[in-house]
């Protein structure tokens, strides 16, 4: 079978390594965020969910879905939707100060502030109480709703944590507790290939954010884990049901 690689030309550039190592491991050639053509499945690298429901709406199988995009790239919504079902995060339409002021559909810690004035709330923006261990966040990578391996990124001089910033990153092995938070996590989304975010407050993790088009730097820099090919055996899998 044979498959579109969807991406940015902005990340297309950013992200060969993977780029390659999908067509080392999948028939699929690579497109742009224009590409309406036809394929027998789509994996989308971009964060349009417009894009996958286009071809699910042909029929085509899209990794990851729409849904899952959709909510992954509205923070406000994403966060809402955890709170509802029982996940903890930071208090969200805070109007305290200090207050973390980040755009909706950021990604990398790109233009998130830490605010220390009151402001009238901006649209396209949440508004967040800080945690009260900045600098420090944990990632969780899971393909198929499982989980394959996490690693805590740190930083000395930015409450933003971010290993593109500038952090550290180490292999962090999630206790018993940090696991069933995960799974539930898991539990509530439809999702192919996802990374989740905490942040740590009171020794405690609660959920930051889904990245639905999760790098893999990290973990072939810090671990011996190849996650793209497990990525593409996993497609594999699916489009042999």
């Amino acid at each position: 079978m044979s498959g579109v690689l969807i991406y940015t030309d902005k990340e297309a550039k950013r992200n060969a390594f993977a780029i390659q190592k999908f067509k080392e491991n999948l028939d699929v050639f690579l497109a742009d965020e224009n590409f309406r053509g036809t394929a027998d499945f789509v994996i989308n690298r971009t964060n349009d969910y417009k894009i996958a429901e286009h071809f699910e709406n042909l029929g085509i199988r899209v990794f990851n879905p729409s849904r899952l995009s959709k909510l992954a790239n509205d923070k406000q919504a994403c966060y809402e939707f955890m709170e509802k079902h029982g996940i903890p995060i930071m208090p969200v339409n805070y109007n305290g100060v200090p207050a973390v002021k980040k755009p909706i559909d950021g990604h990398g810690g790109e233009n998130v502030t830490m605010i220390t004035s009151t402001e009238p709330f901006e649209k396209g923006y949440v508004y967040q109480m800080p945690c009260d261990t900045l600098g420090r966040d944990l990632r969780v990578w899971s393909i198929g709703g499982e989980i394959i391996t996490s690693i805590l990124r740190e930083s000395d001089t930015d409450f933003r944590s971010n290993f593109c910033l500038g952090g550290r990153a180490v292999h962090y092995k999630l206790n018993d507790k940090e696991t069933s938070l995960v799974k539930k996590i898991i539990g509530l989304i439809d999702s192919d290939y996802i990374g989740i975010d905490f942040l740590f407050h009171k020794g405690e993790p609660v959920f930051n954010e889904i990245e639905d088009t999760v790098g893999a730097r990290m973990v072939y820099e810090k671990t011996d884990i190849d996650i793209i090919k497990l990525y593409c055996d996993y497609i594999k899998k699916e489009l042999d049901k």
